[in-house]
């Protein structure tokens, strides 16, 4: 069954220039697929085109019948002063409509009324508030927001204060209870930290309905699409793959179109040679080959060319780099930082060597980036101290970036702070993708990715030799990581950064510090991968560990001696069976709702809670049977 039909879809915002041009797809019931594009692609506009949101110009969107179709933004908006039960509750606002009138009603026939209307009226109101649940909408709230870990305390805080993991947890509970078919994702990782991301990752992979997602995590996107549709100049090409295989597909598509190209140019290349010569011939006095060169040329113009294929420009420069002969890049000391009653970390010792590359990875306001300004002098440690290796030059890029004079232009800024000439300022922007008049804007109006990029541009041409960077891809879109990535990929030098682009920390970490929270810094030597598989190891122990604990024995006040025991032994045999039987149920129902997270997670609860049960009877019968 098919979901979503968009046929020859065009949009546009000028006249003569149309974001989407002819846009044809297909998404069936079920599946989880990408949408990919550069920065203006029109990828936010085919969702808001989708959701009713925007209308279009041309072509038609269909959407299966009776289905909903729900969004999550990047950023989820309500009134103010709202708490998250109120958010949850705009899930049943019809009901509440429903039940607000059935007590005018109500109070109307108290006062005396006998209207025959009203009383259909009525009639018809409770009929359809309980077929759609009315009476049931307190306890519905109440389990999904228990299925997906949202406490009483957090419904009764107001939605402003909760994190980004808690704000996208209550928005995904809110689409849960209007029985949402049709999920679209538009950077929904956004403002969430790895291991929000990480739960995201898991609720999507289990949801039963159909997914379109826009993100520019390309781990995210690994994690959750089957397939991938790529908007090239308002029309899609499809990928059958996670975000990877799109990578790779694109790439040999490319080499394809390239090696097709260079063919036919060379096959008219050679054509048009011998045209040349039989006009040259015909001029030195047989007229005839004129006709056969003029025919070979028309047949020229009717060759089908392959339009010449093309690609992102790459950086086309590198970070300078000045050599670093000591061991000690970073070392820091018993430092301690608290902000009030909050301690982020305490008696923290850290050394970096030269060459080392240092993921700092965990929790939003678990401490990463105070640890980053302590270590480039802009706070202070509460104790303990930190300083840079007697060699070091370092250059350093923060989370929120900004210039001296927000009026100055790019070109400018870059001529006063890179102290170099305006060609060579214009070079290196344009190796950065500004260009042409675009170097003239002023810094003031910035993105908050363009104004990374161009803090990056000004450090590359400083002669460094440690890097430290704050949430360097936050801002940027998939084409602008990957730049980035391309200029980092030849830096030898120590590196230092603070990220949630599991990519990113992929390509580069050599060693992993995790803050885990309450002043918890986990200090892992060795790759990403690595430290997932460790981290993984050390739940499974943990898990074991818990389950090897002795349990705490009630006494027994009647020992059993002879028929006794034999009976209680029997007694237990019989419970244990029953026990077992119903985990056996439970697992098959569990199989039955493998696409349906909220089922699986209250299966999983009845399931553990059973075991439970099942553990002290089988103790018991082993003592009894020893």
């Amino acid at each position: 069954m098919i979901d979503i039909s968009v046929n020859n879809l065009i949009k546009g915002f000028e006249i003569g220039t149309n974001v989407l041009d002819g846009l044809n797809f297909q998404v069936t019931a079920g599946e989880h697929v990408a949408i990919l594009g550069i920065n203006g692609a029109g990828k936010t506009c085919l969702f808001r085109i989708l959701t009713g949101e925007l209308d279009y110009d041309e072509g038609s969107v269909v959407l299966a019948p009776n289905k909903r179709i729900g969004l999550i933004s990047q950023i989820p908006v309500y009134p103010e002063g709202w708490t998250t039960e109120d958010v949850l509750k705009t899930a049943h606002s019809h009901l509440f409509r429903m039940q607000d009138r059935m007590r005018e009603i109500e109070q109307l026939l108290s006062e005396g009324s006998d209207d025959e209307a009203l009383l259909k009226e009525y009639d018809r109101l409770q009929s359809d508030f309980l077929r759609l649940g009315g009476y049931e909408a307190d306890a519905e709230r109440s389990r999904v927001a228990s299925g997906l870990d949202i406490t009483q305390d957090m419904r009764e805080r107001l939605f402003e204060n909760l994190s980004g993991g808690e704000k996208t947890r209550v928005h995904l509970a809110r689409l849960n209870l209007e029985d949402t078919d049709i999920l679209l994702l538009d950077e929904p990782t956004n403002h969430l930290d790895l291991p929000a991301t990480e739960w995201l990752e898991v609720y999507i992979s289990h949801f039963r309905g159909t997914v379109l997602a826009i993100s520019h995590d390309r781990y995210f996107l690994d994690r959750v699409a089957q397939r991938c549709i790529e908007i090239v100049n308002g029309k899609a090409e499809f990928y059958s793959g996670n975000y990877s295989f799109f990578v790779e597909e694109r790439q040999r598509r490319f080499e394809e179109k390239q090696k097709q190209y260079e063919k036919d140019a060379a096959k008219i290349a050679q054509l048009q040679k011998a045209a040349d010569q039989m006009h040259l011939w015909a001029f030195m006095g047989n007229d005839k080959l004129h006709k056969r060169a003029f025919s070979m040329e028309k047949r020229i113009e009717k060759l089908k060319k392959t339009e010449r294929p093309t690609s992102q420009k790459k950086l086309s420069i590198r970070f300078k780099e000045t050599g670093f002969t000591g061991d000690e890049a970073v070392v820091m000391a018993d430092v301690s930082k608290s902000y009030g009653a909050k301690k982020l970390f305490s008696d923290l010792d850290l050394e970096v060597t030269g060459g080392e590359s240092v993921a700092i990875t965990g929790n939003n306001g678990a401490g990463k980036s105070s640890l980053i300004k302590i270590m480039v002098g802009e706070e202070t440690p509460d104790s303990g101290f930190s300083y840079l290796g007697p060699q070091i030059r370092a250059a350093y890029l923060p989370q929120i970036v900004r210039f001296g004079d927000d009026s100055r232009s790019m070109l400018d800024s870059m001529i006063y702070e890179c102290k170099c000439s305006p060609q060579e300022a214009r070079d290196r922007l344009a190796a950065f993708g500004f260009r042409g008049e675009n170097v003239l804007r002023p810094v003031g109006v910035l993105s908050g990715g363009e104004r990374s990029r161009l803090k990056l541009c000004m450090l590359m041409g400083s002669d460094i030799n440690l890097l430290i960077l704050d949430e360097p891809t936050n801002h940027l879109d998939i084409a602008s990581r990957e730049w980035m990535e391309d200029a980092l990929s030849d830096y030898e030098q120590t590196l230092i950064f603070v990220s949630h682009d599991r990519y990113f920390i992929d390509r580069f970490a050599t060693r992993i510090l995790s803050f885990e929270g309450d002043g918890v810094v986990t200090d892992y030597k060795g790759p990403y991968q690595d430290y997932l598989a460790w981290r993984e190891r050390q739940r499974v122990f943990a898990e074991a560990e818990r389950s090897r604990k002795p349990k705490e024995k009630k006494p027994d006040s009647r020992p059993e001696r002879g028929p006794d025991l034999a009976k209680s032994s029997a007694k237990i045999e019989r419970e244990i069976e029953k026990l077992e039987a119903q985990i056996a149920k439970l697992n098959e129902e569990a199989e039955a709702a493998a696409s349906d997270y909220v089922r699986l997670m209250e299966l999983d609860s009845k399931r553990a809670e059973l075991e439970a049960r099942l553990e002290p009877l089988y103790e018991r019968w082993e003592e009894l049977n020893a």
